[in-house]
């Protein structure tokens, strides 16, 4: 998170949230059309004005709070964006699922085995603390059996869907473990997560404090330009897929995907700076803030409106998750990595993205 610079907002991060909620007001929902591009290109930035602003606070308040103002804005966007098109006028009721399982799937093999390709080909092993990753691993699995798999074998209702009970203390249950993972990153054992060799945190230039409460007060213009962009493409995106003819769940892979981005960005460059833990905290914190916040959030909107949430995976999907946690607990089992394990968790990703055009 070095790359935010310190002294200055520049210019284009504070234009760009302005103009997005100006592009929303102007042209409200697009369809499959040229004009489509215009709030593209504007969420696009604004994902990346977001970052850039996340970041800034991030160098302020110090690690490990940095990834996680990150991660925590990345899934606000996320909710954002799944909630918006849950309001349009033909609901995915498997939107939830299909991008909770694509953020799972994306961070654990995607995410994850970029970087540590990108360290192992600096460094030929790279060193993280097998206490954090473990810490991540060990909140991340309960919640996506919990999201993912668990509704396809209750029989209080047929099919992959949960009772509203169930449904509610599911949603608990995942930000239950979300408050408590925090307070073991943030409060007792805060060293599991920083990067080996870090008794405290690196020794950034940190920004002034009237820098980082206008970066603050953007990042949350930046954020409703998200989800305003959101709400204007849904039109398009789904018009795009059925044009396609790409099978439904393509949505969620691509929700997961541009929230990702940004999460991507800074990742791979603690990677290439051997600080493969903190790359670690942000993708797999990523999985866990994304289940653990955009579950509960968008299941209490889904029981307010009245719509079902189809959650349950198949069980093709369902082995192949299990032997991406079984391959994870391997990797992050010693504290040391190489290019073979990055590699094996590329070959995983690209098997689930090739299963979902061909299931």
């Amino acid at each position: 998170m070095a790359g935010a610079p310190t002294d200055r907002i520049p210019v284009l991060t504070i234009l760009l949230p302005v103009l997005g909620v100006a592009i929303w007001f102007l042209i409200g929902k697009v369809g499959l059309e040229v004009l489509a591009l215009v709030p593209a290109v504007a969420l696009l930035g604004n994902v990346v004005a977001a970052v850039h602003h996340a970041e800034v606070v991030a160098l302020r308040v110090g690690e490990p709070f940095g990834t996680l103002v990150l991660a925590l804005s990345v899934t606000v966007i996320e909710t954002g964006l799944i909630i918006s098109m849950m309001l349009g006028a033909e609901p995915n009721p498997a939107l939830l699922r299909d991008s909770i399982h694509a953020v799972v799937m994306l961070v654990l093999h995607g995410l994850a085995g970029l970087c540590i390709v990108v360290a192992a080909v600096r460094q030929r092993e790279a060193e993280f603390r097998v206490e954090g990753a473990n810490a991540l691993l060990a909140v991340l699995l309960p919640m996506s059996v919990l999201v993912l798999v668990l509704p396809n074998h209750l029989v209080t209702v047929p099919g992959p869907f949960y009772s509203t009970r169930q449904l509610a203390f599911v949603s608990a249950a995942c930000l239950g473990l979300y408050v408590a993972f925090l307070f073991i990153q943030t409060n007792w054992h805060r060293v599991y997560f920083l990067p080996v060799g870090e008794a405290e945190t690196l020794a950034h230039d940190r920004p002034s404090g009237r820098i980082t409460i206008a970066s603050l007060g953007l990042l949350l213009v930046a954020l409703l330009s998200v989800v305003l962009l959101a709400k204007s493409l849904a039109p398009a995106l789904e018009g795009g897929v059925q044009a396609a003819g790409a099978p439904a769940a393509i949505v969620g892979v691509i929700i997961a995907a541009i929230v990702l981005l940004p999460e991507t960005a800074a990742a791979v460059r603690a990677a290439a700076r051997n600080r493969l833990q903190a790359s670690i905290n942000l993708s797999l914190g990523s999985g866990v803030a994304s289940i653990g916040l955009t579950v509960p959030a968008v299941a209490l909107v889904a029981s307010w409106i009245g719509r079902p949430l189809e959650l349950g995976i198949t069980e093709g999907a369902t082995v192949l998750m299990t032997l991406g946690f079984i391959v994870a607990v391997i990797t992050y089992g010693t504290g040391r990595t190489n290019l073979l394990s990055g590699i094996v968790h590329l070959v995983l990703l690209a098997t689930y993205i090739f299963t979902v055009f061909v299931p």
